[in-house]
């Protein structure tokens, strides 16, 4: 009785635990899905709730460090240095901080008025800040409009100006200022100029150095040019091959701005890509694929999908084929809303090539660590099911008299709960809760330690290969899960006859000895090994699959994806789990007895005939499918909250690659409340997107 109230007691813990655990997931998978759902629809998107104007007033009293006729100001100094953490050098450039606190101070007094401060953060909440408060720095003289000389005076103060000087009488500055330049633009129009800016300053920079008019330029002139007015749109890869992608020592007009116009529009080539894969981001396409799913978008040219393959092939060394990886790694850099909350991110190395012994022992600890978490959270919400499918597939026919006692699956659950009581349910739970940590763990560890190894550079991996990565992780649990299993199976069925004495968990290993523990092993690895060689190829094509049009699966996805997967892979070795559950049940008076796998399989088919191999299919597909479903977003989501860089493969999915408006991307400083949550990428903004860099030191 001691041991079987010790039992119990444990498992009340056990469950309590698991059940809070299973409580902290589902809330964590129901915001992350909700973030994505927003995402989606554009709810909370590119808008931001205004703060109220009292908490605006006490912020804004905090970093004013000017007093006048008993009203409080900030100097371009407070707003830019103090308040937003900008140009925090000693040796800040004074006259990059006066034109960047211009952008607030309309009445160009030198300072800035709590009413300004206050308009400013409303101006930040609208979908177009960006473009507005681009506006507001060449609006020197706050009139609402843009003159010729706002326009000159403040390219002029840019290191983009002073790289490459911009001719300020070309023809592209009369079309919008007029022939005289004193004609004023407004706010929708200066958008659009500022949009043609860049372009007509790349073809003035290509003039300049085609002295001869000859149409072509050498290739360390257009480095130069990419360079110095076009960073913004360079990748570090890009970067490194701009020489080697012209191809010559002499670089045409043409492949100029084609060059120009395929990283401005890398967004487009992704949708072309999509378009002729399929929607996969895995599967590789050619020049002739590609070209016949542009021409449905004649925005992009032959020059430019010539361009686009031949940077691949320097970048990644791929054959004339692409995949969207290659893609992405030619995409300027922008803003990227990472969906999934973070709890930790942290980079154990700087670099892939940084993976030394150490670093990858280390990541098959932390995958060990999360993969037991997910595996007992996993098995505790499915363990009554499991319990129902472990006394149906034990239930024999034939062979005892009066055995027969569950109907189905239902009429065994209703007779658990009357004779037993609900935690009869839970009967062998810590057993299994200690089994499970190193089953599943061990599982998914090996699963994604074989994937990595058969993963090519670019992220892709044969079918035969996700099977055999399957296959190891299926084969290397049976070595810790045999015993416990045996375990568990005892104890589950221990409560089916009220005579039985009450067994534990200790006494069942000293009855079955060291060789007891791993009866029936033969039958596992026949069971496991086929399960997981269908379970995880299934899982990674539903996964992507349900992906998003980014290829981003939220938790609903994942936990989709897991169910999935396992109704094939329970359902199918569903025969050699009878098997292996005859083999390691202790068989009462009168039932038949085993003595191997080939013995039970033909004692079972002799006396119960076939459809005995399927007994609790029902019951299996159902725990089976929800568990793994459960344990795989447990993983995921792990993986996702507590990040940790490795320098290796991450799950596919694992991040929305969207890009994010300023609103998504918000400041965590507390005083940055209301539209000023996104005062920091906006100001960051205006040279990540329109290469106004503005000088940082003195």
């Amino acid at each position: 009785m001691a041991n079987s109230s010790s039992d119990n007691s444990t498992n009340d813990t056990a469950v309590s635990f698991s059940s809070s655990m299973i409580d902290w997931l589902m809330s964590t998978v129901v915001l992350e899905a909700s973030c994505q759902a927003e995402a989606k629809s554009g709810k909370g998107t590119g808008y931001l709730k205004r703060a109220k104007t009292e908490q605006l007033r006490e912020i804004f009293n905090k970093y004013a460090s000017v007093e006048k006729h008993g009203e409080k100001y900030m100097t371009a100094k407070d707003f830019v240095r103090n308040y937003l953490g900008l140009y925090t050098e000693p040796n800040f450039n004074p006259s990059s901080i006066t034109l960047l606190g211009g952008i607030l101070d309309t009445s160009k007094d030198g300072l800035i008025s709590f009413a300004e401060f206050h308009a400013f953060e409303g101006l930040l909440c609208v979908p177009d800040a960006l473009y507005k408060t681009a506006f507001q720095l060449f609006d020197t003289k706050g009139t609402g409009m843009v003159t010729f000389e706002e326009f000159m005076e403040v390219i002029k103060q840019t290191t983009l100006h002073q790289r490459v000087p911009f001719n300020f009488e070309s023809d592209f500055v009369k079309m919008y200022f007029g022939k005289d330049r004193n004609r004023s633009v407004n706010y929708v129009e200066f958008s659009q100029f500022l949009h043609d800016f860049h372009e007509e300053h790349a073809v003035q920079a290509f003039k300049s150095f085609d002295k001869e008019g000859t149409g072509f330029i050498t290739a360390m002139d257009f480095n130069d040019i990419m360079l110095n007015i076009k960073s913004h749109l360079l990748t570090l890869p890009v970067q490194n091959n701009l020489v080697a992608a012209a191809s010559s020592h002499k670089v045409s007009f043409p492949f100029f701005m084609a060059f120009n116009s395929l990283l401005t529009n890398m967004e487009l080539s992704k949708r072309i890509y999509l378009n002729a894969s399929g929607g996969s981001r895995t599967q590789e396409v050619t020049k002739e694929e590609f070209l016949h799913s542009a021409q449905m978008m004649s925005q992009i040219t032959p020059l430019e999908v010539e361009i686009l393959f031949h940077l691949t092939e320097l970048i990644s060394e791929s054959s004339g084929k692409i995949v969207y990886s290659d893609l992405e790694a030619l995409t300027p850099e922008q803003y990227m809303k990472v969906i999934t909350r973070k709890l930790t991110d942290i980079k154990a190395v700087h670099s892939p090539e940084q993976r030394g012994a150490l670093i990858q022992v280390l990541e098959q600890v932390y995958r060990f660590t999360l993969g037991s978490l997910a595996g007992a959270v996993g098995a505790t919400a499915v363990y009554p099911i499991d319990l129902v499918k472990t006394r149906m597939q034990n239930q024999r026919t034939g062979s005892y008299i009066g055995e027969l006692m569950y109907r189905n699956s239902f009429d065994c659950f209703k007779k658990v709960i009357r004779h037993e009581g609900v935690m009869g349910l839970y009967r062998g739970l810590v057993p299994q809760l200690i089994g499970v940590a190193p089953e599943k763990a061990i599982k998914l560890t090996m699963n994604d330690l074989v994937r990595d190894k058969l993963t090519d550079k670019k992220g892709n991996i044969t079918f035969a290969g996700e099977m055999f990565a399957g296959a190891c992780a299926g084969g290397s649990q049976v070595i810790f899960t045999n015993p416990l299993e045996i375990v568990k199976i005892r104890l589950q069925v221990a409560g089916e006859i009220a005579t039985v004495k009450k067994i534990s968990a200790v006494s069942v290993i000293k009855e079955l000895g060291f060789l007891g523990l791993y009866k029936g092993a033969r039958a596992c690895f026949l069971r496991d090994i086929p399960f997981s060689a269908i379970y995880f190829p299934v899982y990674a094509h539903s996964k992507q699959l349900l992906a998003d049009e980014n290829g981003y699966n939220s938790p609903l996805t994942l936990l989709v994806a897991g169910a999935i997967g396992g109704v094939p892979a329970a359902s199918l070795t569903t025969p050699a789990d009878v098997i292996k559950t005859r083999l390691q049940v202790a068989a009462r008076a009168g039932q038949t007895t085993y003595s191997g796998v080939f013995d039970a399989a033909r004692k079972i088919f002799r006396e119960e005939g076939g459809k005995a191999f399927w007994k609790g299919a029902p019951a299996r597909v159902f725990r089976s499918s929800p568990q793994f479903g459960v344990t795989l977003v447990t993983y995921e989501v792990l993986q996702r909250l507590f990040y940790v860089d490795f320098g290796g493969s991450r799950p596919k999915g694992s991040e929305a690659q969207l890009p994010a408006s300023a609103a998504d991307l918000r400041s965590t400083n507390p005083d940055h409340v209301g539209g000023y949550k996104v005062a920091v990428p906006i100001f960051r903004g205006i040279e990540s997107k329109f290469g106004l860099f503005l000088p940082r030191f003195a």
